[in-house]
């Protein structure tokens, strides 16, 4: 215990960065990562996941990048992590389960790829990480909004995998769906996120590649401190 504590502290200021297609683990790996570390855990996704929802919740055309744009500029972000539970917020008020909805889901790529939107939330991203100290996970953190970071991490896993964690995400939520419902989801979002004109989800050519399908949430979260520790030696 006393040498990781020792190689915690080698490791301040640090940034990882870490990608993946929706349903390779990223945000719960992430979220335990960065609690374990004690660094800030950054959920870029959220920050898309809540301007859809606020502009979903206002009648704002989401195809209208000029008024994402704006919006995206003028609103705060902040993010509360209590009880490995990441507390989401626009301007205030709080909207972490409301981000998570299908109709959320649904509309998120395309208002991620608008090019207007996202570098206006890069620019908010590179803000929150610039301390260092930070677990980012998104879709572009390791090939755009930390090009740098001392570790990168793609992960990813097969789709029917990714299809089974959304449907038992979901079920537990009450909310009825199948199987083949969010593994059609999935390869629509994949598609629309590797394709996209702007900052498409890709693996950076100095990333890891861990493959989740067989690994537990705290494996993941293991391997992970393993390679950082790499970072010492």
């Amino acid at each position: 215990m006393e040498n990781f504590q020792l190689n915690l502290s080698r490791l301040k200021g640090k940034i990882v960065a870490i990608d993946g297609p929706a349903g390779s683990g990223k945000s719960t790996t992430s979220r335990m990562l960065a609690a374990r570390l004690g660094y800030v855990y950054l959920d870029t996704g959220a920050m898309y996941r809540a301007l859809t929802y606020f502009s979903l919740k206002n009648n704002i055309d989401i195809s209208d990048e000029t008024k994402l744009e704006v919006l995206a500029k003028k609103l705060s972000f902040e993010f509360i992590t209590e009880n490995e539970v990441n507390r989401v917020f626009i301007n205030g008020e709080e909207v972490t389960e409301e981000i998570r909805t299908m109709e959320v889901t649904k509309n998120v790529s395309e208002v991620s790829a608008h090019k207007g939107v996202r570098e206006a939330m890069v620019f908010k991203q590179k803000e929150i990480g610039k301390n260092g100290s930070v677990v980012a996970e998104g879709r572009d953190t390791t090939t755009v909004v930390f090009p740098k970071a001392d570790l990168k991490i793609y992960l990813d896993a097969t789709v029917e995998e990714r299809a089974q964690r959304r449907l038992l995400e979901l079920s537990k939520k009450g909310v009825s769906t199948t199987l083949e419902e969010q593994k059609q989801d999935i390869l629509r979002r994949d598609r629309y996120d590797s394709n996209r004109e702007h900052s498409p989800l890709q693996k950076s050519k100095d990333a890891i590649m861990v493959d989740t399908t067989n690994l537990t949430i705290e494996g993941q979260v293991d391997h992970i401190i393993s390679l950082m520790k790499s970072i010492i030696n």
